[in-house]
């Protein structure tokens, strides 16, 4: 698959996305901001504030450079992919993250992404058991690998916890490894959607709330400290406002 084959496949998927997330809200949609990169190429966010969704944001990238900036490669690279994060109105709803991402460097190229899923302080078995069960089917054989690697990656020290529930994580993946990418990206939203339409209507408390707000310090703690594609964004000079899309509206210390 070329290049621009990827490109043509992230952006059809960010689509799917936009438009499932857009129907489970009441009249609102999203916002959408082209940007420009430095050294080549940009990207798109498009964020929503909505009844549903306190926020969302679902942005494509795709920039080049003459210095990667990770250890992992040199030189001259490329870089593009799908990206994006819920922070809901309701307590009962999940936060989610999703990526996927290709990478060409002058030594190799690879595939990466997965996607996994945070409790606000409520947790429902039946919900975790439904993402895991989509991912399962997606990865196949390489689940059991896919999923360690979440909990190994979603992991903040200081908190001495995981970030939430687990999912699927891999990086460094051959071209190989491109159907099961594209049936991992593809599969994401059978992962979420249900678990929102059961969740997002339920009553809440202000206790309830008040925990949310509390994780979300935690995961934003995770984001800005040990996450790989932030500091990559940084460091290969991209949007700031794309790279913190991922912080919620709202956190509590």
């Amino acid at each position: 698959m070329a290049r621009d084959d990827i490109i043509a496949f992230l952006k059809k998927l960010r689509e799917e996305i936009i438009a499932g997330f857009e129907r489970l809200e009441n009249g609102f949609s999203f916002e959408r901001r082209p940007w420009e990169h430095k050294t080549g190429g940009g990207g798109e966010i498009a964020v929503l504030r909505g009844s549903v969704f306190e926020k969302a944001a679902v942005n494509w990238s795709g920039v080049s450079g003459l210095d990667f900036p990770m250890k992992d490669g040199s030189g001259p690279f490329f870089a593009t992919g799908v990206s994006l994060i819920t922070h809901m109105a309701n307590p009962h709803a999940p936060t989610v993250h999703f990526n996927i991402r290709y990478i060409e460097t002058e030594k190799r190229t690879w595939l990466a992404g997965g996607y996994d899923l945070t409790p606000m302080g409520i947790v429902y078995e039946e919900d975790t058991a439904h993402f895991h069960n989509v991912a399962k089917i997606a990865c196949q054989e390489h689940y059991p690998t896919f999923t360690q690697n979440a909990k190994d990656y979603f992991y903040i020290p200081h908190r001495n916890k995981e970030r939430g529930v687990g999912g699927i994580f891999f990086d460094h993946c051959d071209m190989s490894y491109l159907p099961l990418w594209q049936t991992v990206g593809t599969s994401f939203l059978s992962a979420v959607i249900p678990i929102y339409e059961k969740r997002i209507q339920s009553s809440f408390t202000e206790k309830e709330r008040a925990l949310q707000l509390k994780l979300r310090a935690h995961y934003a703690e995770f984001n800005l400290l040990y996450d790989r594609g932030t500091k990559f964004g940084f460091l290969s000079g991209g949007n700031p406002d794309a790279i913190l899309c991922s912080m919620p509206p709202l956190a509590s210390w």
